[in-house]
């Protein structure tokens, strides 16, 4: 089964046996470029694992578009994640989801029913968000991230508007503020905005589970959100392929579909 998560700056695919078990995973930026990445990431799967038939299922913010070109079924992403979790990690509570242009948080009561919040059109609390940051500092999300590991303060910063945070930074950066410091002040930003946003009148409950390339790829961005949580290690989830969690999921819907790709 072959799960495909076109999504607004990446493309992830996972390919997973009779069992759920992922056997296989790709995550790769597509720059706007979604179909020549698919067919590259797809050249890659057939190289590695040679020819095989499989169902397929799409998902993602741009998902739609490949659905429709290559009659692929397409289910959302709030359906994708919540299967991963509901077959795979039962005693998780509280799903965190950082994306390119948006983020969630979806709550679980005991019989598994999902309440979803998504943030609105703004950039704050998602890779978007620390993707522009990082540009401000002249650095990649991955320098930013090591940055913050050595901070010593964190700073307020208006994650919310795109004109506030900006001129935040730039007054740290005129205060001389160590880079290391506004660095994981940015951090600590998204999860405040994320937290403070999405999670009014629920408790974000143990246990958690992280997801998203930028916590897949940013340890400094999982700790700020251990930190603004008061989570301990035991209550935090975090999967080797947090980077490609709906792809997975819409791998595991497809098992329930009939259509066969080859």
């Amino acid at each position: 089964n072959i799960g495909l998560d076109a999504g607004s700056t990446t493309l992830k695919i996972v390919v997973t046996d009779s069992q759920g078990e992922i056997i296989y995973s790709d995550y790769q930026r597509h720059h706007a470029d979604i179909v020549r990445t698919l067919s590259a990431s797809l050249c890659k799967l057939k190289d590695e694992k040679g020819d095989f038939s499989a169902r397929m299922q799409v998902t993602g913010s741009a998902g739609m578009g490949l659905s429709e070109r290559y009659g692929i079924p397409f289910t959302q992403e709030v359906v994708a994640a919540p299967e991963v979790i509901e077959r795979k990690f039962p005693q998780v509570r509280t799903l965190i989801d950082i994306g390119g242009e948006d983020s969630k948080i979806i709550f679980f009561n005991d019989k598994m029913q999902a309440d979803i919040r998504m943030n609105g059109n703004c950039a704050g609390g998602t890779g978007a968000f620390i993707d522009q940051m990082s540009a401000i500092m002249g650095v990649t999300p991955s320098e930013l991230g090591q940055l913050a590991e050595e901070a010593t303060n964190i700073y307020p910063i208006a994650s919310r508007c795109g004109v506030f945070y900006k001129t935040d930074i730039q007054n740290l950066i005129s205060l001389n503020v160590k880079r290391e410091d506004i660095a994981a002040s940015i951090f600590n930003a998204v999860a405040t905005q994320v937290i403070s946003t999405l999670s009014r009148g629920s408790d974000i409950k143990p246990m958690i589970f992280l997801c998203g390339g930028p916590f897949a790829f940013i340890p400094a961005l999982r700790k700020a959100f251990k930190e603004k949580l008061d989570a301990k290690d035991e209550d935090l989830i975090f999967s080797e392929y947090a980077s490609v969690v709906p792809a997975w999921g819409a791998s595991l819907n497809c098992q329930d579909t009939e259509t066969e790709s080859h």
